[in-house]
């Protein structure tokens, strides 16, 4: 990449509406810290952009001068990271902030390296702030701030940008998404959360770039999926990611599902279920990664049930070897932990459960740690499927948890019980098909 060598734009931040009682204290404490000891230190990036569009930010980034060592030194707390790309982390307790030091371009030397196919193999190689500036990905986040000297540094148009709300990629876009495809991803999770318009250079060889995803590591993938998708605006990132082909390498099987689903139910689901999230989170609500991939997934799992029953294994057997078969393939793509992935699995296994209208079987489930999550999968189903038994069942339990105990055996009474005969299979029991 060319070093930019025109002077930076400088303007008053207080001007612009940013004032340091809207900067986290820690943040503050670890840029008063590097500036006493002769240091250069910025707020750089999402949050300086976040600042000026009157966002809350949600992470202070600092970048400075002093190298990894150095700012251990001035700060004990310090933890050095990575190995591609070192980075400090200024522990406050269980709470830290990302110090970086300011990069240069890459070289082949042996602490940066651009591998054959762009992608950046090392890089250590640290430099200047104007260098710094120009390797980072969008002008819009290649802002930094002084809080010493009440000053915006913008060395690429990232403060035109803002103006014009689009998202530019800094230096050549396909070099730059070589380098590193998750850029990719980024300029959608920034399109759609900030309202931005990707900048037309920037945005024309995505389409064709998106294969080189299936190259980035599942456990980043799976990361830059949950910011993404819990960024509270996923439904305009979910309609980016299949406008510019980057979906199917997160969700292959969830894509081949969408296009193979005439009735619309699927999709309607997902939308559903991205609505409700968008809200929680906008509402200061939590929200787990394992209902995410419980939506994401239940059709490619529900597929691959009718195959295992089609095959003559009893129903619980069918779901569950569904459900693994689903989930372990998508770890390929995005490395779902367990402790998410396991939750998804109860969340599906549960779901046979709300057809159990026993009363003593209905209490212990409303009892059940997973029985919110299931129910609020059910309530979604419902509404997607436009199956009346799935909102006659959705309705009955929302009724049974707010009723008395009373009102509850009446509901269960008027629930007609039919007994099912045992079916026993002569060849094999509770292993699976009959030979």
């Amino acid at each position: 990449m060319k070093d930019n060598k025109r002077p930076p734009l400088i303007l008053s931040a207080s001007k612009l509406g940013v004032s340091t009682k809207r900067i986290n204290s820690k943040a503050l404490i670890i840029l008063n810290a590097l500036h006493d000891a002769d240091y250069e230190a910025y707020l750089v990036g999402g949050c300086v952009r976040d600042l000026l569009l009157n966002v809350e930010p949600k992470d202070f980034d600092i970048a400075t001068n002093a190298h990894p060592e150095q700012i251990k030194a001035v700060l004990p707390s310090t933890r050095i990271i990575g190995r591609r790309f070192r980075l400090a982390h200024v522990h406050f307790g269980r709470e830290y902030y990302e110090v970086a030091t300011f990069r240069a371009p890459h070289d082949n030397s042996d602490r940066g390296q651009v591998g054959q196919d762009g992608r950046i193999l090392h890089d250590n190689v640290y430099g200047t702030i104007e260098e710094d500036a120009v390797r980072r990905d969008f002008a819009i986040n290649a802002l930094f701030y002084n809080v010493h000297t009440d000053e915006i540094l913008d060395f690429t148009g990232g403060m035109e940008d803002l103006e014009k709300r689009q998202l530019r990629m800094i230096g050549d876009p396909v070099a730059r998404y070589r380098e590193d495809p998750v850029r990719m991803l980024r300029a959608m999770r920034f399109s759609a959360k900030l309202g931005l318009n990707i900048e037309t250079d920037s945005e024309s060889p995505i389409r064709e770039l998106a294969p080189l995803l299936e190259n980035i590591a599942p456990a980043r993938l799976f990361d830059e999926a949950l910011k993404m998708f819990h960024s509270g605006q996923a439904g305009s990132v979910l309609e980016l990611l299949r406008e510019y082909r980057l979906f199917h390498s997160l969700f292959p099987a969830t894509e081949e599902a969408l296009q193979a689903d005439e009735s619309g139910h699927f999709l309607a689901l997902i939308n559903d279920a991205l609505v409700n999230t968008d809200n929680r989170i906008n509402d200061g609500m939590s929200v787990t990664p394992a209902f995410l991939f419980a939506v994401m997934l239940w059709l490619p799992m529900k597929q691959l049930e009718a195959s295992y029953r089609e095959q003559s294994f009893p129903d619980p057997q069918a779901m569950q070897h569904a459900a693994n078969d689903v989930l372990s393939d998508q770890v390929r793509f995005t490395a779902v932990p367990r402790r998410f992935s396991n939750v998804t699995r109860e969340i599906w296994l549960l779901q046979s459960r709300f057809n159990q209208k026993n009363c003593r079987r209905a209490r212990l489930f409303v009892d059940n740690r997973r029985f919110r999550a299931a129910f609020d999968f059910l309530c979604l189903r419902s509404i997607a499927e436009e199956d009346v038994a799935l909102q006659a069942d959705a309705a009955w339990w929302e009724e049974f948890q707010k009723a008395t105990e009373e009102r509850q055996v009446d509901m269960c009474k008027a629930i007609p019980h039919v007994k099912k005969k045992r079916r026993r299979n002569k060849r094999r029991k509770n292993n699976g098909p009959a030979q």
